[in-house]
């Protein structure tokens, strides 16, 4: 259940490692989950569910995926604009010349910074850990208000890991990621992922959900890929996420801002303008940007971010004790584990539980799955 990037290594490392028969569905029209590209009317191509920014360091992923895809070397670069301009993001030597209006060292922005930050010898929370690093006016200039529209939560009250995960740096490092390798699949994710999920073994039925795929399908293994309370009929409630909404915009230019994503922390509801024309590469006369709205979750919305909280966290617990005991199910990938992992880590997640399938089932290769309905 699902096309994405646990279903598609599944089905890939099942069939042509296994010789199993695999049969992929997902309840969307297309393949690579929120990873899927797509040209749009004007001819560019853009990342259909915000941009995804390949970056890991792991050479067997990265090799692992290379089978499937040349690479485009990409450095991601990002600015934020606040206080009517655009500063340097992440927080670098070059955003605190900026601050002070002069040319500095990162000798200098550490030993003020040391004056800056608030003293928390273990930060519990979002807020602590950027306060306890760049002090209070860095934190409102840049997290503070993003984390607030991104989740509609205070920052204290979400984990540590949501702004965590920016780094900090004192010297002229701009770049928004620190993994040594960072590239975008050379012809889209969308063409990955069909050569990953092309092989005689596997079978890919689109736009039917799990609901239905029950009724239709008999198996001998399954592997859910999509939200773990869906699959247990929300029985403790519903998990919370974060939605989005994207809003693009074709504009008879070359180019609209100077990087591929400007942040928007303080200013207008939407949280960032991607042009993902920077990082593609893609050599064409007009371009087309995409403001991102967060969005609470609900019907007919797509539930992109877990909530990184403790309520959701003890909900999550429930639904994961049950997963536990769930026979002949496996459940990989951040809706299936409630976990806001990056694109390598799914791979590395569905590598890993390849090798325990094929341990648990080393009678393979025999079919898996048949549809006892008609096709899609």
């Amino acid at each position: 259940m699902g096309a994405g990037y646990a279903g598609a290594v599944l089905a890939e490392r099942l069939a042509s490692q296994c010789g199993a028969t695999c049969l992929v569905i997902d309840k969307r029209t297309h393949i690579g989950g929120n990873a899927h590209d797509h040209y749009d009317k004007a001819g560019v191509l853009l990342h259909t569910y915000g941009p995804h920014y390949f970056r890991s360091n792991s050479e067997r992923i990265v090799a692992y995926l290379s089978q499937f895809t040349e690479w485009h070397p990409v450095e991601y670069k990002i600015l934020s604009w606040a206080e009517g301009r655009h500063w340097q993001f992440p927080i670098n030597l070059n955003t605190f010349e900026q601050l002070i209006g002069r040319p500095s060292t990162s000798g200098e922005m550490e030993a003020t910074l040391a004056e800056w930050r608030v003293p928390i010898e273990n930060p519990a929370n979002s807020e602590e850990v950027i306060v306890s690093q760049v002090g209070t006016r860095l934190y409102e200039m840049f997290f503070k208000n993003y984390t607030r529209k991104q989740w509609r939560r205070e920052p204290s009250e979400l984990d540590a890991s949501v702004c965590g995960r920016i780094p900090i740096r004192t010297n002229r490092d701009d770049r928004y990621l620190s993994e040594k390798f960072q590239a975008l699949p050379k012809d889209g994710y969308t063409a990955m992922f069909a050569r990953m999920l092309d092989h005689p073994n596997i079978t890919v039925q689109l736009g039917t959900g799990f609901r239905e795929a029950r009724q239709q399908v008999k198996y001998r293994h399954l592997i859910f890929t999509g939200p773990v309370d869906e699959y247990f009929d929300h029985c403790f409630g519903q998990l919370p996420y974060r939605s989005l909404r994207f809003e693009p915009e074709t504009l008879n230019q070359e180019f609209f801002q100077p990087t591929m994503q400007v942040n928007y922390p303080n200013d207008h509801e939407f949280t960032r303008i991607v042009e993902i024309k920077h990082a593609t590469g893609q050599q064409i006369p007009v371009t087309t940007i995409v403001r991102e709205y967060p969005d609470d979750y609900g019907p007919g919305k797509e539930p992109y971010y877990p909530i990184p909280a403790p309520d959701a966290k003890a909900l999550y617990d429930r639904y994961a004790a049950l997963a536990e005991k769930e026979e002949g199910v496996s459940f990989v990938g951040r809706l299936a584990t409630y976990r806001y992992y990056n694109m390598d880590q799914v791979v590395g997640m569905a590598l890993t539980e390849f090798e325990k399938l094929k341990s648990r089932h080393a009678d393979l290769p025999r079919p898996n799955a048949h549809l006892t309905g008609p096709a899609k």
